[in-house]
């Protein structure tokens, strides 16, 4: 194993913005077995009274996951609201168009939200412009978050919930640019459906915030003029522009995969390129921030729809998470830190099973797999103030990445403690960092109090069932900071955690 050598500097000047916690938001979809077989099981041993199962919703918890969009997703674009509320001996089985599955509406919107509660987590809902609009999304909002006296909100009363659940963040359909999405629209039909609609429940409830359909991947032929359409016709009443991303290793070339948080990156910088185009189009002095809403890395053997269809809860977008992917979850992390001057709102896709970092089998255990602790870490350490690290570290060149750093990094000053904590990455497959760090500007000699790692010498191995611990967090030990400078090294193909105390 080779060691190559570099040196960063973190100064306190250096400040990037204060991160939104609700950056570390999650989603939970009605697909596959995220909910059916995922956080809800009534047959299941943990099960508790409402059947909700108990190992599950403690991995969830230990998570701190601020908030969790719902219900969808590809789902939300069919999804009859009204199915999912009242005595669910009532409630009707409908056949699921997006993924081809059966819905039993066992778990509907009171369910949620005392699963979603007890999780800690504040609801992030959104309403149907598929196959519906202004007048169900009106309803709906009116059902949760309006007290009292009116149709819906009396319905809610009569269903049990006395009090509004007075949901703050409502997502205005889903991907409705992507050709597989339920009636998904040109972006001019989406923009005028979206504004109208917007209207409406800004009348209903003045104090939501509403995000706007961006693009769902960069990759499509209409990036980036879909959102500049977009946000010409809706700027004035959206909140947030929505942007999905999924990184995969399809070409099977690893050293290349470990590069592309890079994608990230560019896409984000893009996306708020073309928000400011219209800001400056439009003469305004409003600052269009994202909701990047779905992202996450894509385990090497998952299987999208191998599945029969039209039964319930098939395994869909299941796999296991390896190291590699480990690494690149945890640049990606990076990367939404390094933009939490714009990104505001992230959420994971998905929290359990449906590229789920927490896994069951049917055998009926549960386990965390190898990106449960990047995302774990970064809840945990990664609230405060973001700020700059400034590297000179040596380059990179793949197939399809020309001299990129081989470290990527990110560090974060609680405001409270005046604790610090850098999050990097080593993007190399065999090569080792030799890092010089100098933290410059803090005031105050630091230690480094506590040093995790995640590493593994074959890139491809994964937790499971059978093996859960088989890609874990290492504890390593601390190192002197003299005069503010220390030297840590960092493995090949690491995620790593440098947490320093004053």
């Amino acid at each position: 194993m080779a060691v190559q050598r570099g040196k960063a500097v973190i100064d306190r000047d250096y400040t990037i913005s204060r991160i939104d916690p609700r950056i570390y938001g999650g989603f939970i979809e009605h697909m596959g077995r995220c909910v059916y077989g995922g956080i809800y099981d009534p047959k299941h041993a943990e099960a508790d009274a409402s059947g909700f199962r108990q190992d599950v919703l403690a991995m969830v918890q230990e998570l701190q996951v601020p908030m969790i969009r719902y219900p969808g997703g590809n789902f939300v674009s069919g999804f009859r609201w009204e199915d999912s509320v009242g005595p669910k001996a009532e409630r009707p089985v409908r056949m699921d168009a997006a993924w081809k599955s059966i819905e039993p509406n066992e778990v509907g919107l009171n369910e949620f939200h005392g699963w979603a509660d007890r999780a800690g987590s504040e609801v992030m809902m959104a309403v149907n412009l598929g196959t519906r609009g202004v007048e169900a999304a009106a309803q709906l909002l009116e059902y949760c978050n309006v007290k009292g006296g009116t149709a819906f909100s009396e319905l809610r009363k009569k269903h049990g919930r006395t009090e509004p659940y007075d949901y703050k963040v409502w997502c205005l359909g889903n991907e409705m640019d992507g050709p597989w999405q339920i009636c998904n629209k040109s972006a001019e039909e989406y923009g005028v459906l979206a504004r109208e609609t917007a209207k409406v429940m800004k009348r209903i409830d003045p104090s939501i915030e509403l995000v706007a359909c961006g693009s769902s991947s960069m990759n499509l032929p209409t990036f980036p003029q879909w959102d500049a359409t977009v946000m010409e016709l809706i700027y004035e009443q959206a909140d947030y522009l929505s942007v999905h991303l999924y990184i995969d290793n399809k070409e099977d070339d690893l050293d290349n995969y470990l590069l592309k948080g890079i994608q990230m990156d560019r896409y984000i910088e893009s996306i708020t390129a073309t928000c400011d185009y219209v800001k400056a189009k439009k003469r305004s002095s409003k600052v269009m921030n994202l909701s990047f809403d779905e992202w996450n890395v894509v385990p090497g053997n998952w299987k999208k729809n191998d599945v029969e269809p039209w039964t319930f809860a098939p395994a869909l977008c299941e796999g296991n998470y390896s190291m590699a992917d480990a690494v690149v979850f945890g640049n990606m992390i990076i990367s939404l830190l390094k933009h939490s001057d714009r990104v505001k709102i992230a959420c994971l896709a998905q929290l359990v099973n449906v590229f789920g970092p927490v896994m069951t089998s049917s055998d009926g255990t549960a386990w965390k797999q190898s990106v449960y602790y990047p995302y774990l870490h970064a809840s945990l350490f990664g609230r405060g103030i973001a700020m700059n690290v400034q590297a000179e570290v040596p380059a990179v060149t793949t197939q399809h990445f020309t001299d990129a750093p081989m470290l990527d990094s990110v560090a974060v000053m609680d405001e409270q403690t005046g604790d610090l904590t850098i999050f990097a990455v080593n993007r190399s497959s065999s090569d080792a960092l030799e890092l010089s760090l100098e933290l410059r500007g803090f005031g105050g000699e630091y230690t480094l109090c506590e040093r995790l790692v995640m590493k593994h010498e074959d890139g491809g191995a994964y937790n499971s069932s059978t093996d859960q611990t088989r890609v874990v967090p290492e504890q390593l030990e601390t190192v002197a900071v003299n005069h503010s400078f220390c030297t840590v090294e960092l493995e090949p193909m690491s995620w790593n955690v440098l947490r320093f105390r004053a």
